[in-house]
């Protein structure tokens, strides 16, 4: 058995703990929405965020076509890397290079017909969607009064009124019918009149066209004194079609996204105090190093450290946790928490575009919006929308008007009817109404995905290993012999100890300042990576770590090793906590057919005790950090799909080698930056919800598409062979979609 050492600060590969480097561990540690959302600078180091991130909203775009549209307009814009229109949230996410302007952007989507806005979306409302709702209802309702009259007016002609008093009631009803018409299909006319200005076709196209046709031909046989007219059906067709692009709009609102969670949670003003005044200003105002004062109930408007007054805070919504945690001087607060109890004074340390709730936003919707191949096999279909319906209803109007002996009004009939029924809103919604869906759920349980394609490759996990120190405990390991040494050799271990950033030599360092020992001034300090920690006092060389690299005997628990010159080496033994959660999450996944490995740097006792008491099998102990990527690997290589779930440095390589990769937001930099997913609170039980949900939403996005070509199977024929109305078609397309987004909400 090999003792568990000591490890470097920056390579811990034995002894996985998640710890932060430097003095600030303890107050950073207090904040897990800091800490799964580093800062700018660090974001820039590791090469998360290079250039500028540019958010827009699409107020207009609704389709599968405008999402190749507004795609391949913005990857032509010279300096963009790339874009990912959101269909749910209704905008697009540009990584460009820091010279391309928002206001350039804008420009070329005008230009393509294409309303935009440049949006931050840490100050995203509600009141904007809310503005888009209303707007919907009281067209509907316009719609719906004017239908009825109008059906009531058509009474009088189907019971059997003649000449002149039809035509009259036939005037009356146009009258009613053909302003109602424009003003209710006005969403649709004016995305229609965009597509067509700049030379592009998108569904509202022949949905515009089908309503202008039925109105068209009314107008056409009024005139003419026919016994037929159909205000009545022009004016019910826009009201379904408002009906079907209202409900669609509210059941996407019900897929609530996990970046409109966040963006929730930002804060327009804070109370600046300066000067001993105190001033309400907007939060893009405020710079790093100013004061602001914080109000028991109120929401944390900015990043920062407290330097005045104690309160608890309220990271729920954040983080999952549902207790109160305490804050004092020295605490660090991320925006989007909730003062609880006592006045705060917090000096900035980042705020609005800057702050860790704002780029944890910018990174879930960039998730949200990333391309998958399903997303990619349903674009491809629908770029073959435009020409394949136009060509049908075409088709369909030439032969029906040859086939009629010359009936017109029957050949538009059924040209409308095709123009309407083979939307493809179905098609555009079966993967992004999923993944927004997915994605929330996920963050409510404390889950932040970071790569748009974690949810499918997790979908396909059939291996998930962990590491043990940080991961299934809680990485805070208490000495337990402290009282078993004299204050020098105490001395000498916490000064070695403060060199390294290892969880066993804080514990160390931090418990021996707690019995007021003072560090021994030490000489020519350095860390040997994997083995522990070496200096020298006077003459004789002190190494504090593992057994074999200090020469001391394997311990039966976690624990490190001192040698001083050429005594005898003494051991201090740690224990440490099962995380929260941890048991039930092992359990969930075993339940689910998932195979389960405990894999540490841990000495073999303490993993296989461990191990056995989470019901893990297989283990394995005193691992190496390349000895866990190579594991991995070879899993990988054995056709495995592997989700590697740890915390250190150590576990870096694994985690970038694994299939997909989890770590807590308690995680070093390094470990955090190279997951797909974040987890936010403490609790570890999440992680085995993870894996099921991704597989029903794997699940939903194949019904969806199931649902979508069922559709246009049974659909399009009804309408090329005329047993589909347009009134009847227009029910179809909104059933369709509306179909495929309650699916989407079936997420348990």
């Amino acid at each position: 058995m090999t003792v568990y050492p000591l490890a470097p600060a920056r390579q811990a590969p034995d002894y996985d703990l998640a710890a932060d480097a430097g003095e600030d561990h303890v107050s950073a540690s207090a904040c897990p929405a800091c800490l799964a959302a580093p800062s700018a600078e660090d974001l820039a180091r590791s090469g998360d965020i290079k250039g500028a991130r540019i958010m827009l909203s699409l107020p207009t775009a609704h389709c599968a076509v405008c999402i190749t549209d507004v795609e391949r307009e913005m990857e032509a814009t010279p300096g963009v890397r790339s874009a990912r229109v959101n269909l749910t949230l209704k905008r697009v996410s540009v990584d460009a290079e820091a010279g391309v302007a928002a206001e350039d952007l804008i420009a070329r989507l005008d230009r393509i017909g294409y309303e935009a806005y440049e949006l931050d979306p840490g100050m995203l409302s509600a009141t904007e969607t809310d503005k888009r709702g209303r707007d919907l209802l009281m067209r509907i309702g316009v719609a719906g009064f004017a239908m009825m009259n109008i059906m009531l007016l058509s009474i009088a002609v189907w019971s059997g009124a003649e000449a002149a008093t039809r035509d009259m009631f036939h005037w009356i009803s146009a009258a009613i019918a053909l302003p109602t018409v424009v003003f209710a299909g006005k969403p649709f006319f004016a995305s229609a009149w965009g597509a067509l200005r700049h030379g592009r076709l998108n569904m509202d196209v022949p949905i515009s066209l089908a309503l202008v046709l039925a109105s068209g031909i009314s107008i056409f046989e009024t005139m003419h004194h026919g016994h037929h007219a159909y205000f009545d059906a022009a004016v019910m067709l826009a009201f379904f079609l408002l009906v079907g692009r209202y409900l669609d709009y509210r059941t996407r609102a019900v897929a609530r996204s996990a970046a409109e969670e966040l963006a929730a949670l930002e804060v327009p003003r804070a109370t600046l105090w300066r000067g001993g005044v105190e001033q309400v200003v907007p939060v893009a105002d405020l710079r790093p190093g100013d004061l602001i004062r914080l109000r028991p109930g109120g929401r944390i408007p900015a990043d920062g450290e407290v330097i005045e007054g104690s309160s608890e805070t309220d990271r729920s919504l954040l983080t999952g946790e549902t207790l109160p945690v305490y804050v004092g001087p020295g605490t660090m607060l991320s925006a989007g928490e909730v003062n609880l109890t006592g006045p705060l004074t917090l000096r900035v340390t980042a705020a609005g575009k800057d702050s860790s709730l704002h780029r944890m936003a910018d990174l879930v919707a960039m998730a949200e919006s990333a391309k998958t191949r399903y997303t990619t096999l349903a674009e491809r279909a629908a770029r073959l929308y435009s020409p394949l319906v136009h060509l049908l209803s075409f088709s369909a109007f030439g032969f029906w008007l040859w086939a009629s002996g010359g009936d017109l009004r029957l050949a538009v009939n059924i040209a409308a009817s095709v123009l309407i029924i083979t939307c493809p809103c179905a098609l555009g919604l079966a993967v992004p109404a999923v993944v927004t869906a997915a994605s929330g759920k996920l963050f409510r349980k404390g889950l932040l995905i970071k790569d748009g394609t974690a949810l499918e490759r997790l979908a396909e996990v059939d291996t998930v290993v962990f590491d043990k120190t940080g991961t299934l405990t809680m990485g805070a390991p208490v000495p337990e012999n402290l009282a078993d040494f004299d204050t020098e050799m105490l001395s000498i271990a916490a000064a070695l100890a403060a060199a390294s950033a290892h969880p066993l030599a804080k514990a160390l360092h931090g418990a021996a300042l707690a019995q007021g020992i003072v560090p021994a001034r030490l000489d020519d300090l350095r860390e040997v990576p994997g083995f522990g920690v070496e200096g020298r006092l006077g003459a004789r060389v002190l190494r504090l770590g593992r057994s074999d690299w200090v020469g001391a005997p394997p311990a039966e628990t976690t624990a490190t090793h001192l040698r001083v010159g050429e005594a005898a080496p003494v051991t201090f033994r740690f224990s440490d906590h099962l995380r929260p959660g941890a048991a039930e999450a092992v359990a969930l996944l075993q339940a689910q057919g998932k195979e389960v490995l405990l894999v540490s740097g841990d000495v073999e006792a303490a993993v296989a005790a461990l191990a056995a008491r989470l019901g893990i099998r297989e283990w394995r102990s005193a691992t190496l950090p390349a000895e866990k990527a190579a594991l991995v690997a070879e899993r990988m290589g054995q056709g495995a799909r592997v989700l590697m779930v740890g915390d250190g440095l150590n576990d870096t390589a694994a985690l970038a080698a694994a299939h997909v990769s989890i770590s807590p937001a308690s995680a070093l930099d390094a470990a955090r930056t190279a997951s797909d997913i974040v987890l936010l609170g403490q609790d570890l039980s999440p992680v085995g919800d993870a894996l099921r949900i991704a597989v029903q939403a794997r699940a939903r996005i194949k019904q969806n598409f199931a649902v979508s070509a069922l559709y246009n199977v049974i659909a399009v024929p009804l309408a090329l062979v005329g047993f589909a109305t347009p009134l009847m078609a227009a029910l179809a397309m909104s059933a369709s979609s509306i179909t495929v987004s309650l699916n989407s909400l079936r997420l348990r």
